[in-house]
């Protein structure tokens, strides 16, 4: 046994130095042929076992392969010793490493998350609380709290999406207007924001589902010219310091007087008689805002001989169309990278 260890380790002694002098895989190939190959000399080696008294073959046999492993995992770190030598030889030849690097591609945040954040950002600077709450409501919240009559079209099917007799999908973010004054006592200034269900057949100008902010302002002496005011500071804030905001005279059952909000045309500014935006009008129109109705302060605990408040609801989609002059909601829903790429 001492001839075999001192014969193996003589062997892998000139293998080492095989492995170390071999400059390229060829060199590599023939160091293995010559000591692990089928015809090398570890092979003569183990042929050698025969001549041995049986009982030392055994342990002769684990001596040598434990010389293979050893031999076979400096062949393997040899392979790889090279070849990181070739790649780093042919990158110094074909890159420049001081070269800068193309950007890569990051995403951006969708442009109707990107308005609501505007508008609470708007909001919150003059003390409004940003609320949410849930998608399904029970039709108290959607419907009775709001002094909507039992025989309003909104409550029927084809307007609403019903899960159960009394429970529908929100067709608007003014649930929480209700939540929240049940839940504090005035001055109350709060901002909803949230997903909204209709049912709205899908085109240009409409979507089942979409996005509402609403805002809330209940307090002592509040009076329209606050709303004005406030809205008229939003637009600007959002589309430029040249918007300008006019109220036309509506009808809302939760709100008294109540009135449609429209903004200039960021198109034309109101100067084009054919501008497609505002088909020549020269203003777009953003949603509903009115007063406070006494009813639903009353249904909230409040009383309307002490309180006042001013509310409104915008659709975020439809500030987008104004904000970044896009002629189809449906732009929003295509997923389409080009698209969102330009509004980032």
């Amino acid at each position: 046994m001492s001839d075999l260890t001192t014969k193996l380790d003589d062997l892998h002694r000139r293998f080492s130095a095989a492995l170390t002098a071999a400059e390229d895989e060829r060199a590599l190939e023939q160091a293995r042929v010559d000591y692990l190959g089928r015809s090398g000399e570890v092979t003569q080696v183990r042929r050698a076992i025969g001549q041995l008294p049986p009982p030392e073959r055994p342990a002769a046999g684990k001596t040598i392969n434990a010389a293979v492993a050893s031999m076979e995992a400096e062949l393997e770190a040899a392979q790889s010793r090279l070849s990181q030598r070739a790649f780093d030889a042919d990158l110094a030849q074909r890159i420049d490493v001081t070269f800068p690097a193309i950007s890569p591609r990051t995403g951006a945040i969708n442009p109707v998350r990107r308005i609501t954040e505007d508008v609470a950002s708007y909001f919150t600077r003059h003390g409004f609380a940003v609320v949410l709450g849930p998608e399904v409501e029970p039709d108290y919240y959607n419907f009775d709290a709001l002094n909507i009559p039992a025989d309003h079209p909104a409550r029927e099917g084809f307007d609403s999406f019903w899960l159960t007799e009394t429970l529908l999908l929100r067709p608007h973010t003014s649930p929480m207007q209700i939540r929240t004054m049940q839940q504090h006592r005035p001055p109350v200034a709060i901002l909803a924001p949230g997903k909204c269900y209709r049912r709205d057949a899908v085109d240009a100008r409409h979507l089942f589902q979409f996005h509402q902010i609403e805002g809330l302002l209940v307090a002592q002496d509040v009076h329209f010219g606050h709303l004005k005011g406030m809205l008229t500071g939003m637009c600007r804030a959002l589309f430029g310091s040249g918007q300008n905001v006019r109220f036309r005279p509506s009808f809302f059952p939760f709100t008294e007087p109540s009135a449609e909000v429209d903004t200039t045309c960021p198109r034309c500014k109101g100067l084009a008689s054919q501008c497609g935006m505002c088909g020549g009008s020269g203003w777009i129109e953003l949603g509903g805002s009115g007063m406070v109705h006494p009813n639903v302060l009353r249904e909230v605990g409040y009383d309307p001989d002490v309180y006042a408040g001013w509310a409104f609801g915008f659709g975020v989609e439809r500030l987008g169309l104004i904000r970044y002059e896009i002629d189809d909601i449906r732009r929003y829903i295509d997923s389409d990278p080009d698209f969102l790429r330009q509004l980032a």
